[in-house]
């Protein structure tokens, strides 16, 4: 009786509670969706298509006339519609294009591969259409890498760590039902990525890159080779490395012709096989055709500098190198230093070609993450990265946070800290000189929240002596030794990091429990195992194979020796036994790791100088057989076009639709769940007035 008399104050005082407790959520959001595990949403696709115990099955189900376009003109990047059947789960109009950069732009030149990288995207021409959930997928064609393994274990070591990065799985992709090859499937950086890793937070995402080299669509089908940076033509009547001649009409750079008559170094190579250098001189110190003079003014297009500040000379004469200077080893870059030696070029001050049109300019427009000034235009290669529309007051808070992390202020607050450190163990340990790491300020990702930046990882393909910076046995010393403490040749951005003392013990305790647990405590074993005995027989019957598979069992036995040497010197340098920067290591080499059995060629490596095409790309240890045939040519497709179905109400993401960022800032994914908690609090206040009424 006490109770029913009462029982109108207590409902009263129940659902005062539950409004306050509803306020508190929407006030506290980010703390309390902190301290209930995250704002994460689990995703179905991360066991139907990235369960790593299972190989993805792709068939492409596309027009053979438009599948043969797609391919003559990958360059283009254009979108074309296809079918796709995934573990038996089929979806049509999935837009399909080729993908890549420079790896696109070396195929295209090929006349031997059609290989390509492809991008998936499910929900280009049906909106809101998903593969359980998953928005976008990538296809990675293992593009100069003999062991086809690379990227996979990387991913694999940020997966152990709990890192945010995409997840991997390997694929056997068909088109038309006929065996294309073996891809390394990823998860795509876009919608529903974010979604897996924040929920509803609306973060923002950026992909810079200072290195651009595909480009520009083809109306020639039959013409593979892409327009080179900016739009830019080389001089008619001169000839290109291998026979291969430049585009007519053209001259050089205010108004000044090539010389006349000459051509470029027979093959295709700069002395040595080289890039360009660190320094001020051409490579192997050569120079410009004799007697020639360089445009007035003496810089490069654009106005534009040579690394290190220096320019060329203002009407100098300059001499090209003799026949015999032209005969160093194949792939090999200048190292700046002592032959072999893979240390990395001062190229802070280089600045890039005007126009934006492309060319190999390293940490232009912001893409190298340093902190120059309040000028958003400064940080113009961010901002047209973006792969959510963004705004100036995002940009603005981007360029604060870069601001108080070049002074290392509150880093906390504008950094997110422990994952940059997983980030920052796992790069390290991949030694990807295609990133910040070296001087090309490009692939990753750039994240934003509430004046907060992540990152997040990509392409790997040329980590671990993919990049050529020495072939010989000093540059896989150099390689597996590179110093962990000085890691960041391309950029500042991890200097803060790297100089506190708390938070350079947690890198290294992240860099040991790689070591440690990861390659010396089973993992890295269980993992190449269990590739080995999926890909094996997919790469042996891989008709569109870089390499043959004698090719393949060489390169996966050297890629596991080398991750074991690399471990052994990493463990070393954080015991303090070997040299942990590159100026003690310069000082005292004594110690360092002898990795001179690895052949870091035969592991597959990208390099500037070769055969042919702009800049002379090549692939080392290239597929010695000529039976893979890259044209597609044989296969039967059949037609999937025609109208598309009305799909609009399907979604995959199980309630959320759109892109994540449409939800409140502060609204974490656990606010919706505290809401429904003060609701079922109301609705049992209801319930037992309901109950209480009929028991009087």
């Amino acid at each position: 009786m006490v109770a029913s008399k009462h029982i109108g104050k207590i409902v009263i005082a129940i659902m005062a509670a539950a409004v306050v407790l509803s306020l508190l959520a929407i006030g506290f959001a980010d703390k309390l969706t902190e301290r209930l595990g995250g704002t994460g949403v689990r995703m179905e696709y991360e066991t139907k298509l990235f369960d790593t115990d299972e190989v993805i099955s792709i068939n492409i189900e596309m027009d053979e006339d438009e599948w043969e376009k797609m391919l003559a003109n990958a360059s283009s990047e254009e979108y074309y519609v296809c079918g796709v059947v995934i573990n038996g789960n089929r979806i049509s109009n999935v837009a399909i294009r080729p993908k890549g950069n420079t790896s696109l732009s070396a195929i295209a030149m090929d006349p031997d591969s059609d290989r390509f990288s492809l991008k998936l995207e499910f929900d280009h021409f049906v909106e809101g259409q998903t593969c359980w959930g998953l928005d976008k997928l990538i296809l990675n064609n293992n593009y100069a890498d003999a062991t086809n393994m690379k990227e996979a274990v990387i991913y694999d070591m940020y997966q152990y760590l709990g890192a945010d990065a995409s997840l991997y799985n390997y694929a056997k992709v068909s088109v038309n039902g006929e065996y294309w090859g073996v891809y390394l499937a990823l998860e795509a950086v876009e919608e529903s990525f974010m979604l897996r890793n924040f929920g509803t937070q609306d973060g923002e995402l950026y992909k810079p890159d200072s290195l651009e080299m595909g480009g520009g669509s083809s109306s020639d089908s039959s013409d593979k080779t892409p327009s080179m940076p900016g739009g830019m033509d080389f001089p008619s009547g001169e000839s290109f490395p291998s026979g291969e001649s430049f585009p007519s009409g053209e001259s050089f750079p205010n108004g000044e012709s090539f010389p006349s008559g000459e051509t470029f170094p027979s093959g295709g190579d700069f002395p040595g096989g080289s890039g360009f250098p660190g320094g001020s001189g051409f490579p192997g110190g050569s120079d410009f055709p004799s007697g020639e003079t360089f445009p007035s003014g003496g810089d490069f297009p654009g106005g534009s500098d040579f690394p290190s500040g220096e320019s060329f000379p203002s009407g100098g004469e300059i001499t090209f190198p003799s026949e015999s200077d032209q005969q160093g080893s194949e792939g090999s870059q200048p190292s700046g230093g002592e032959s072999g030696s893979q240390t990395r070029p001062d190229m802070g001050s280089m600045t890039p070609p005007s126009g934006g049109g492309g060319g190999r300019s390293s940490g232009n427009g912001g893409a190298n993450l340093n902190y120059t000034d309040d000028d958003l235009d400064s940080y113009s290669l961010i901002w047209e990265g973006e792969i959510t529309n963004t705004t100036k007051a995002d940009h603005r808070r981007v360029v604060t946070a870069l601001k108080n992390i070049s002074e290392g202020t509150d880093l906390e607050t504008y950094l997110d800290v422990d994952n940059i450190l997983k980030y920052m163990a796992v790069h390290v340990f991949s030694v990807n000189m295609d990133s910040l790491s070296g001087s090309m300020a490009h692939n990753y990702y750039l994240y934003e929240y509430d004046g907060q930046l992540n990152l997040f990882p990509w392409d790997y393909n040329l980590s671990l002596g993919g990049m050529s910076m020495g072939a010989d046995a000093a540059g896989a010393t150099d390689m597996v030794n590179d110093a962990i403490d000085t890691p960041f040749s391309g950029t500042q951005f991890f200097n803060a990091l790297l100089s506190n003392e708390e938070y350079l013990a947690k890198y290294h305790e992240y860099l040991r429990q790689l070591v440690e647990e990861y390659v010396f405590g089973g993992r890295f074993d269980e993992v190449y195992e269990r590739i080995r005995g999926q890909i094996d027989s997919l790469v042996e019957t891989d008709p569109t194979a870089f390499y043959d598979y004698d090719a393949y069992q060489t390169a996966a036995e050297m890629l596991y020796q080398t991750v074991r040497l690399r471990a052994e010197s990493i463990e070393g340098q954080l015991d303090g036994t070997i040299p942990s920067t590159d100026a003690g290591q310069r000082e005292d080499s004594s110690a360092l790791v002898d990795a001179s059995s690895i052949d870091l060629k035969a592991m597959g490596q990208f390099s500037m100088g070769g055969g042919g095409g702009f800049g002379g790309f090549s692939i080392h240890g290239f597929r010695s057989d000529s039976g893979s045939s890259g044209s597609g040519s044989g296969k039967q497709p059949s037609s999937s076009s025609g109208s598309f179905p009305d799909m609009s109400g399907f979604s995959g993401f199980s309630g959320f639709s759109g892109r994540p960022g449409s939800a409140a800032k502060s609204g974490g994914v656990s606010t919706p769940v505290i809401y429904g908690i003060c609701l079922a609090v109301i609705a049992a206040a209801l319930v037992l007035v309901r109950f209480c009424r009929r028991r009087q």
